[in-house]
């Protein structure tokens, strides 16, 4: 299965990102991992992305589809994978979408994680990170909502979104994603 994760930061995607993984068995794409490796691995690709993270700034779309390009073509992505992080844009999912048809591999499910602000910024507080400060995860969350919210119409549009309820715990939660994931795999008819 192919599987894209939305959510807010906090939403506990990273969690429930390796719990399915290791349900499905399939490759766990990060962005911020996948970006972070071509760096370590002095790649092109991973050289440009470095100089824009290093600023604080989004990589560009085609530096980070063509990382994404990269890694799809790695062995472990043939029976499927999870992203997590991208694609971000309507722009990137459109890509996303023609990377996966040119291999014969269709986008099977988005799973997007909806959880109110008030959790958000209560979960982010406790984990201390100096990225969870309360102006910046304001920032986050408004790009979030201005850059990555409209894929959820985009993906609603092509039947393939589940919305899931990511209050809760992190099992509770987990039981919702499973129930979405064994949905989408019945046949549809």
């Amino acid at each position: 299965m192919r599987i894209v994760f939305l959510g807010p930061p906090g939403a506990g995607k990273g969690t429930q990102a390796q719990r399915l993984r290791d349900y499905l068995g399939i490759t766990h794409l990060s962005t911020g991992d996948m970006l972070r490796e071509a760096h370590q691995a002095g790649t092109e690709l991973g050289n440009q992305a470095a100089s824009y993270f290093h600023l604080g700034k989004l990589v560009p779309d085609q530096v980070v589809v063509g990382i994404v390009s990269e890694r799809l073509a790695q062995a472990d992505c043939v029976n499927g994978c999870l992203f997590d992080g991208f694609p971000r844009t309507v722009a990137q999912a459109r890509v996303l979408d023609a990377m996966l048809a040119e291999q014969g591999m269709p986008l099977e499910l988005v799973v997007a994680l909806d959880i109110p602000h008030e959790v958000v910024f209560s979960r982010l507080a406790s984990r201390g990170r100096p990225d969870d400060a309360v102006a910046t995860v304001r920032e986050r969350l408004e790009q979030y909502h201005s850059l990555t919210e409209p894929l959820a119409d985009y993906y609603q549009r092509q039947g393939i979104l589940r919305r899931v309820d990511g209050t809760g715990s992190p099992e509770a939660v987990f039981e919702r994603i499973k129930r979405a994931v064994e949905l989408a795999k019945q046949p549809s008819g």
